[in-house]
């Protein structure tokens, strides 16, 4: 499921800070690295496992937020005849960590990064994650490296794998690149990017997929007050997005003929799903007309328009019950992740996702037609369930910082009154439920004397907004 990333303006204000803290304790958010940890970093750091393969000669360059120094893609795209060759280079953690060190052993602890307003959660340290790993600029640095090749319609048809040495030209921002892209300033490769990301796109409408753009929440402080809005992705984010994509099923294409890997996997959703998504849609005054899939009425919202920016964010339930499978010696029976309507592999961020490290090694060695390793073989059943705990708890710290900064937008506001649609009502308590409010990107739980009206416009009184707690609360007016 897409994390929903809150951002504030300006510093994180004290009220909040404490909060965070809390939260990190309630769920164990891991601290500072271990000395040891630290020391095997630096030490692998110094000598790392360097492939043949040179290919520094591809103009590689990485394109990431301004502050990100955990570059885990480099991109490099070229005409082929009437179609394409994508080349992503990843970073190659493997390259870096051994089975059974002290680094492995701490990201098997830790599963994934996690992120908060106020600081980061690496999953490995900035030794590796922000330097020697890293695709950092003028830098050459090993590499896994995926070659597809795309037809004129955007379909991949083609993948290979395999290590090798490259270097980044340039580290570039979203922005800028946009800015290039609209002023006709932009590299070849990244006027490729641009048409190989437009194809796919259409590529994934027409199979029914979905691949949200999910908004930054940003918290403005201005006139004693907090205000919530939400920064749009850029199109290049989306067409990036669809090359990380694009990797990714070739990697479940590899792994699906090799009968060996880690799958992402999403089971169908369920009606009551739906229903729940089409009265927040309602609430937030967006028409859903009769018979619109989730992928055409998702197509059709604008992340610039603010209501529609929240219906995103809401979709980001559509992800719940992803989960990864692990398969040896077979397929399994359900390989398919929901969403995306194919099979899909996470293999595009190994710096900040354990399971990354495990497919990327698996996919190398079925493009050289070689033996999985055995650390692989051992460990292939325990990496799924490492990665759901960690999916767990990532989802849980986003939630309760969500929760908490929503609470706090409205803390002032305890008595008031607000517009709003319920949403959602207690299967077993018809008269709790939860509502959305029409003039906020807020939900909430709301209770009532009698039977909630389910989908109905109603008057609601906030009778609690606690940021310690991070719970919110409102009695049903009218």
């Amino acid at each position: 499921m897409p994390l929903q990333r809150v951002h504030f303006a300006e510093e994180v204000p004290e009220v909040f800070r404490a909060s965070l803290q809390a939260i990190r304790r309630e769920l164990e958010v891991p601290a500072e690295f271990p000395a040891e940890v630290v020391e095997a970093a630096l030490a692998a750091a110094a000598k790392p496992r360097l492939p043949e393969l040179d290919r520094t000669d591809l103009e590689f360059v990485t394109i990431d937020p301004p502050d990100s120094m955990d570059l885990d893609q480099a991109l490099y795209i070229e005409r082929a005849g009437d179609g394409y060759t994508v080349y992503y280079a990843i970073a190659d953690v493997a390259a870096f960590v051994q089975p059974g060190d002290p680094i492995d052993v701490e990201a098997r602890k830790r599963g994934e990064t996690l992120y908060a307003p106020d600081k980061r959660t690496p999953l490995h340290p900035p030794e590796l994650s922000e330097g020697a790993a890293s695709l950092l600029p003028d830098e050459v640095r090993p590499a896994l490296l995926w070659t597809i090749a795309v037809d004129a319609t955007g379909e991949g048809t083609d993948v290979t794998c395999k290590r090798a040495l490259v270097k980044s030209r340039a580290k570039l921002n979203y922005a800028g690149v946009q800015r290039n892209l609209d002023a006709g300033t932009a590299s070849e490769s990244l006027q490729l990017l641009r048409e190989v990301g437009k194809l796919r796109e259409q590529r994934e409408l027409e199979r029914g997929g979905v691949n949200l753009p999910i908004p930054d929440q940003e918290i403005i402080a201005a006139n004693g007050d907090w205000t919530l809005e939400f920064r749009a992705p850029l199109p290049v984010e989306g067409w990036n997005a669809q090359i990380s994509l694009l990797t990714g099923m070739g990697a479940a294409h590899l792994m699906m003929y090799g009968e060996i890997g880690i799958l992402r996997t999403l089971p169908e959703s369920h009606d009551d799903l739906r229903r729940k998504l089409e009265n927040t849609a309602k609430a937030l005054g967006i028409d859903w007309p009769v018979g619109t899939s989730y992928a055409a009425f998702i197509h059709g919202l604008d992340p610039k328009v603010p209501a529609h920016a929240a219906m995103l964010a809401a979709c980001t339930v559509l992800f719940r019950g992803a989960g990864y499978t692990s398969f040896s010696g077979g397929v399994p029976e359900q390989p398919e992740h929901a969403a995306m309507k194919s099979e899909y592999a996470h293999v595009t961020a190994p710096l900040r996702r354990l399971v990354d490290r495990w497919t990327g090694e698996i996919c190398v060695a079925l493009c050289a037609d070689a033996e999985v390793p055995q650390w692989i073989r051992e460990s292939l059943d325990e990496i799924p369930k490492i990665m759901d705990e960690c999916d767990r708890k990532a989802h849980a710290y986003e939630r309760s910082i969500v929760s908490m900064v929503e609470a706090g937008l409205v803390a002032d506001h305890v008595g008031s009154s607000f517009d709003g649609v319920i949403t959602d009502v207690d299967d077993r308590d018809q008269t709790r439920g939860i509502v959305a409010l029409t003039t906020l990107a807020i939900e909430g739980r709301v209770t009532g004397s009698a039977t909630l009206p389910l989908g109905q416009p109603v008057r609601v009184k906030l009778v609690e907004a606690d940021i310690a707690k991070r719970t919110i609360a409102f009695e049903l007016v009218s």
